[in-house]
């Protein structure tokens, strides 16, 4: 058997391991990436090394611990309790809010995850005061976290970046962003002319008025250096060019140095296991394109597809992938550097319209309770039957978005590519 058949193997196995264990399966993929390469492959340990993608480390590294500066000294709170008492005691504007607030602090930087962890047991207290369903309030701070979880400035957004202009489609930072939030705004706002009508069936119910908010807080001096510096940073970013990772790390020293933020109680919140599953797992690509195996794996994709469905049956098989698994530490980074030899070997078809459907197929399905931001939100529900009611209902949502999320990168993704 040779190298190129052996590392398909272990990425194929790493995969399966991301879903049906609790391994982090970066770890495993650097593990794998040393033993097939210098032991099956001949490579030297400095070669297989080289695979580890350094600059990505350091820009994820570097956004992850500004945030967590923002998160440990209550800035990140204090916005959130701001904007839901912003609502004037309308209950039904809630759940609008709570997507918003979301969509706005993840296309900041943090990304999905930290913004779920953050907004979603405040959310569900809010909104069960309100009489609003779990799982509308579920669904709306997913989907808005989800939205900015690809803005150029985020964690995430770097990763898809980075994967693309490795894979010769740089530039589309902003294409790449605005298709995601689109995608995710239709859904949101779909399901919520829907699930709305069952908050006003029921109006009279006990807790069915405006929830009780305490007053906010004064902003301290510490959160106001904050929140300064980050639109500093933002600013820098985006109109300035500068490097985001290292700009980030500018911006984090400051802050330390401010006494704006306590250095340990940051650091423990930078989710380290998700930075180094998305580098291991980048290891372990790198090493596929070394030996072939990569090849091996686009004519296994490319057999599912044809030119005409290919968008759609990516969408499809990244979605139902990120349902059990993790999206920007498995998916994103495996199969974003399939795209070119992808639409090569299927015969036809538009690097960057499987570039975004993979973006969007593979994120639509990520409320799914079997996913880190569906089990947030079910972690959030103190009642143990309506947790277990939540989690069903996810379970069954996230399964059919991986439907919806095909029919929508079919029709939609080649038009968003040609604009």
């Amino acid at each position: 058997m040779n190298a190129a058949v052996v590392s398909l193997i272990a990425l194929l196995v790493a995969i399966v391991l991301s879903i049906t264990t609790q391994i982090n399966v970066g770890l495993l993929a650097i593990a794998f990436a040393w033993l097939i390469g210098v032991f099956v492959a001949g490579l030297r340990p400095d070669e297989v090394i080289a695979g580890f993608p350094s600059s990505l480390f350091l820009t994820l590294a570097g956004v992850t611990l500004l945030f967590a500066l923002a998160e440990s000294n209550g800035t990140l709170a204090t916005l959130a309790h701001r904007a839901v008492r912003s609502t004037g005691g309308n209950r039904l504007l809630l759940p609008l809010v709570f997507f918003l607030m979301a969509f706005a602090l993840s296309s900041a930087g943090p990304g999905a995850i930290p913004i779920v962890a953050l907004m979603v047991p405040m959310a569900m207290v809010i909104g069960q005061r309100a009489g609003l369903s779990p799982f509308l309030v579920a669904l709306m701070v997913g989907y808005g976290a989800n939205a900015g979880n690809l803005s150029p400035m985020s964690a995430v957004g770097v990763v898809v970046n980075t994967k693309m202009r490795e894979a010769g489609l740089a530039g589309h930072e902003m294409r790449v962003w605005l298709w995601h939030l689109t995608a995710h705004l239709l859904i949101a706002l779909l399901t919520y002319a829907f699930l709305v009508k069952y908050a006003r069936r029921h109006e009279t119910t006990a807790g069915a008025g405006a929830p009780d908010l305490p007053e906010a807080p004064p902003i301290t001096r510490q959160q106001g250096l904050t929140m300064a510096v980050i639109a500093v940073w933002i600013v820098c970013v985006v109109f300035l060019k500068i490097h985001v990772g290292l700009a980030a790390f500018a911006a984090a020293t400051l802050l330390i140095v401010l006494r704006a933020a306590d250095e340990r109680a940051a650091l423990k919140l930078v989710p380290l296991g998700i930075i180094l599953m998305v580098c291991g797992v980048t290891v372990l690509i790198a090493l596929l394109e070394k030996t072939g195996g990569m090849d091996l794996f686009t004519t296994l994709l490319a057999k599912l597809a044809s030119p005409v469905s290919l968008n759609g049956v990516i969408a499809f098989v990244t979605g139902l992938i990120s349902t059990y698994s993790s999206t920007s530490g498995v998916v994103l980074p495996t199969f974003l550097p399939t795209v070119n030899d992808l639409v090569a070997k299927v015969g036809g078809g538009d690097p960057l319209a499987v570039a975004l459907s993979i973006n969007v197929g593979s994120s639509l399905v990520d409320i799914a309770p079997l996913s880190t931001l569906g089990a947030l939100c079910v972690a959030a529900v103190s009642d143990h039957t309506e947790s277990r009611r939540l989690f069903k209902q996810l379970m069954m949502w996230g399964l059919a978005m991986a439907l919806v999320g095909a029919l929508l990168c079919q029709l939609l993704a080649p038009l968003v590519a040609r604009l």
